[in-house]
């Protein structure tokens, strides 16, 4: 039986590549609606265009103009009295991801949004999944494992969008009584495992910004010790495994950690990088004291490409267990692939488009 979707959060990356995966995997499709706020209607429009070259074929797609901050998503009434009888998979994307986003956008964005997307899902007669899509890190400063049915934690957070994803996350998980919902919590995500293609130069992509600078001095130094392991993985296991469990009946009220179940050390993903980018060995070590006085510099975060608050996530020793993802997973071929065989995929893509100014985030 076809489907009626509607997803938050577009004309962004990864609501574009459910979306092409859906098609990929000939979803049976009723329909998809996709939700933009009203200063995104251009480029919501430019990239449904793009949807529609790359073969997908556009005529079960409509945009939304709305916001999830509002009642109702700010839609009309007639709109989304229409809707509420429709929808069966609702996948909540939109999100303020910027591990600099002050507290108060954060907070209007990550929590009230969800608690309005919350309030307008319980009206929904047809409803059969709510996917709200998570992130790893909501176990903030925890160091050790961390299992999938862990949420509530007192150990704090290393910025504002985590903390603002764990509050919203508890609120997905108190609609759990009411709401068929599975949540997704992805570690940290990178570009495609093949191609390498990837939206923005973020997060580790701050090390291949690092280390081309650095790359001028007689030789690449270490940044620290820290065998912290880091949660690197490929948008298109996200995609795939999102879909799957999405539409999976055991996956009913289940959290999933979408994470790379043998995930590599800072220092070696650090040493990767510096191979593939430039031939280089790092030698000797820059204490990390030293690394984080400098970039309180705003002159140096801004020359190096890197955001002071990313340097956390390479010393917090966490490790997160993904049993159940591995478990509902096991009869499918969707597989987190080691980091190693397609890390060179990445350094290829941000060679190719690293002058490009669009695909690095703002530095303040």
């Amino acid at each position: 039986m076809a489907n009626t979707y509607l997803f938050t959060g577009f004309p962004g990356f990864l609501a574009s590549s459910l979306l092409k995966e859906m098609h990929h995997q000939s979803f049976p499709i009723e329909r998809v609606y996709l939700l933009h706020l009203p200063i995104m209607k251009q480029q919501a429009h430019r990239q449904l265009q793009q949807l529609k070259e790359s073969g997908i074929n556009a005529g079960d797609i409509q945009l939304l103009e709305g916001d999830i901050t509002k009642p109702d998503l700010g839609l009309d009434s007639n709109t989304s009295q229409s809707l509420k009888q429709e929808i069966t998979h609702f996948f909540h994307l939109a999100a303020l991801y910027d591990l600099a986003v002050p507290l108060s956008s954060a907070w209007k964005v990550n929590v009230k949004g969800t608690r309005m997307v919350n309030q307008w899902l319980h009206s929904c007669l047809s409803l059969q999944r709510y996917i709200y899509f998570s992130t790893a890190f909501v176990s903030g400063q925890r160091e050790g494992i961390i299992y999938e049915e862990e949420l509530t934690h007192e150990q704090g957070f290393k910025n504002h969008y985590e903390y603002t994803k764990y509050i919203a996350e508890q609120l997905v998980t108190q609609a759990q009584r009411e709401l068929p919902t599975t949540i997704i919590r992805p570690g940290i995500t990178v570009g495609h495992s093949r191609s390498g293609e990837t939206l923005k130069f973020d997060g580790p992509y701050f090390i291949l910004n690092m280390l081309g600078k650095l790359n001028k001095l007689p030789f690449v130094p270490h940044i620290g010790n820290s065998r912290a392991k880091i949660n690197l993985v490929p948008y298109n296991y996200v995609v795939e495994a999102t879909l799957h469990l999405a539409h999976f009946a055991e996956g009913l009220n289940k959290t999933y950690h979408l994470t790379d179940p043998n995930p590599y050390p800072a220092q070696d993903i650090y040493e990767m990088f510096s191979n593939e980018l430039n031939n280089k060995e790092p030698h000797l070590t820059l204490p990390v004291p030293i690394a984080s006085t400098a970039l309180q510099l705003k002159w140096i975060r801004k020359w190096m490409g890197v955001q002071r608050e990313a340097v956390s996530y390479f010393l917090c020793e966490s490790e997160y267990d993904c049993t159940h993802t591995l478990y509902d997973l096991r009869k499918t071929d969707i597989r987190c692939p080691d980091f190693a065989s397609y890390a060179s995929h990445l350094v290829d893509y941000y060679k190719q488009h690293r002058d490009k100014k669009e695909k690095h985030v703002s530095i303040v």
